[in-house]
């Protein structure tokens, strides 16, 4: 199957809110796909829509060759789905929670190997209602995958986490990836973003303004590079060379020097400096992050 999810021209409509409009949309099978947006861009539609949760006003959306919006069990059985906020039997132990939803499928993750991708082999025996939030936040991936689906939709996954449990999480959806299964992911993290997604696509008022590679996302490779570095007393801004297309600004106790060229401009710095002798403290390169890229973007559609 060339394509996992695949939405063409898609439209969702309440009264005279146009919340979704005219979506084109292709996940390749084996891909993580990143959607980004503020919240109400249209995200949460959206996602309700691919999964089949909500009929669309326009349009159409396949789901692994199939339209979601029929709920044949043969396409519910091989799509997991984890919200932001789900409803836990409390008194059930961990394992019987894994074993409950493993009866509902017809090729299941046995409930050991749950626990062992998400790390939560420690807690097998403990209440849900006697879990942390991010132990509750890995039952609730489990769950998502107790079917062994083909595709995943994730919804903020790790809302509330500290870091050492997102690197965690992270780990377990780069294992998944690497399984070859198709994950849908929506955060408004973006450091999680780049950690994980193969591709972005930005949501503003119901459209797609952009979509690519974290990494060439809205041309941020082709943007231009900024260099900052602080300089001994006695020398400024106007002492420094300025290397060709480059513009040069005092950043504070600094200096900010933004050029086409990240390479050429710093080989231009360093070599005056050697040559002179001069320390050029925190000297950095950078080029935009994707946060840089993500608020142009949102807020040239503002």
């Amino acid at each position: 199957m060339r394509r996992a999810i695949e939405a063409h021209d898609l439209h969702k409509r309440y009264g005279d809110v146009h919340a979704v409009r005219g979506v084109d949309l292709t996940v390749a099978p084996g891909e993580v796909l990143c959607l980004l947006g503020p919240n109400g861009a249209g995200k949460t539609t959206l996602v309700e829509l691919l999964e089949g949760h909500r009929l669309p006003s326009a349009g159409s959306v396949s789901l692994l060759g199939r339209d979601p919006a029929r709920g044949e069990r043969a396409l519910r059985d091989r799509v997991g789905v984890v919200l932001q906020g789900t409803f836990l039997q409390d008194e059930l132990t961990v394992v019987e929670l894994l074993e409950m939803h493993a009866r509902w499928y017809d090729r299941p993750r046995p409930p050991d190997e749950l626990l062992e991708l998400v790390e939560l082999d420690a807690a097998r025996d403990a209440r849900a209602r006697d879990l942390s939030g991010g132990q509750r936040r890995r039952l609730d991936l489990a769950l998502g995958l107790a079917g062994r689906p083909d595709v995943l939709f994730l919804d903020e996954p790790t809302t509330g986490f500290d870091p050492h449990a997102r690197r965690q999480a992270w780990r377990t959806i780069q294992a998944l990836r690497g399984e070859g299964l198709t994950v849908l992911l929506t955060t408004h993290m973006l450091d999680e973003a780049q950690a994980l997604a193969d591709r972005v696509a930005v949501l503003a008022h119901g459209e797609i303004v952009a979509e690519g590679p974290p990494e060439l996302l809205g041309g941020r490779h082709e943007r231009p590079a900024e260099i900052r570095f602080a300089l001994p007393d006695g020398l400024g801004p106007a002492d420094v060379p300025t290397p060709p297309g480059a513009t040069l600004v005092r950043d504070g106790d600094g200096v900010l020097v933004t050029a086409p060229d990240g390479v050429a401009a710093a080989h231009r710095l360093t070599g005056w400096a050697l040559e002179r002798d001069v320390p050029l403290a925190g000297f950095r390169v950078a080029q935009p992050t994707l946060e840089d890229v993500y608020l142009s973007l949102t807020e040239a559609h503002a």
